[in-house]
């Protein structure tokens, strides 16, 4: 069992009772210290799981319900302001998931809390393929002199992972410096996500793959609550449909996901929370489908 000190307040649907039992493990993380723009996404655990309770619990995509298909751990209490020691504290939780044989799907806190996930999977998951949802690049090497951020996140991310095995989908914003360096090094796919995505299923076949959802990949008429608005970005539909797409994979191995960015304070009518909680059921059933 996980002994990183946790607090649960509320579930995220209803999840069972057993994380011994559990395949799955939802884990908050309320890490919005590197916002550069508009803090507030250490608030969005809090708030997903209170929209997720407006929603069925029935996917029709999936053709399956949500109920007891994963464990919700609640959120992990992180020391308030110190980035160092609450990437620490990440690195530990996952690492303990992951040797429990089980799989982490993470509600964020800013893209920060990324790396530290990764960090631990990619430690056990030798040739991990990250996919990436965002509508920046997150490729810099530091960001107003610091090296952790959420503008720097990728760079972190590709810098531990094998060569080529970065996909950057819906991108649309970064450095010049930034795309020179995705078109040399990574896969980049500009502004659109889901026939980019459908074009490169064939190069993920039997691969262990990480998915991170930044929400300011949808546009901001679908999700204003985000710390960093960028226009131009694709529609809730689009992203649904590319998540859904990737998860009804049977020969690709998802090991873990999450969604950051969700910034409650500043989301008009929920809109933003109410999407990623949908698309955390979606997550949730598809990766309990292909445990099975």
């Amino acid at each position: 069992m996980i002994e990183t000190n946790l607090s649960k307040t509320s579930s995220f649907f209803s999840s069972t009772d057993s994380y011994d039992k559990s395949d799955l493990i939802l884990l908050g993380i309320p890490m919005d210290y590197t916002a550069s723009n508009i803090p507030g996404s250490r608030f969005a655990p809090k708030r997903v799981r209170e929209l997720s309770y407006t929603l069925e619990n029935y996917s029709p995509f999936f053709d399956d319900f949500i109920d007891e298909k994963f464990y919700d751990a609640g959120d992990i209490v992180l020391p308030w302001g110190n980035t160092g020691k609450s990437i620490k504290f990440i690195e530990e939780t996952a690492k303990g998931i992951l040797a429990d044989g089980k799989k982490i799907v993470s509600i964020g806190g800013d893209h920060l809390i990324t790396y530290p996930i990764v960090k631990e999977y990619a430690d056990k998951y030798k040739d991990l393929v990250v996919l990436q949802f965002d509508a920046h690049t997150d490729l810099r090497d530091e960001w107003n002199d610091e090296k952790y951020s959420h503008a720097t996140v990728l760079k972190l991310v590709y810098d531990i992972i094998k060569k080529g095995n970065l996909y950057q989908f819906g991108i649309r914003s970064g450095s010049k410096e930034e795309f020179d360096f995705a078109k040399k090094n990574c896969h980049i796919y500009i502004n659109d996500v889901y026939e980019p995505l459908k074009k490169v299923l064939g190069n993920l076949s039997n691969k262990d793959v990480y998915v991170t959802i930044d929400i300011d990949v949808l546009d901001p008429a679908f999700a204003p609550g985000t710390g960093y608005i960028e226009a131009g970005g694709i529609s809730s539909k689009e992203l649904l449909d590319s998540v859904s797409l990737l998860l009804s994979e049977s020969n690709i191995n998802i090991v873990g996901a999450d969604i950051v960015e969700v910034c409650p304070p500043t989301d008009n009518s929920d809109r933003t929370s109410a999407i990623a909680a949908k698309l955390l059921r979606e997550i949730i059933i598809g990766m309990a489908k292909t445990n099975k």
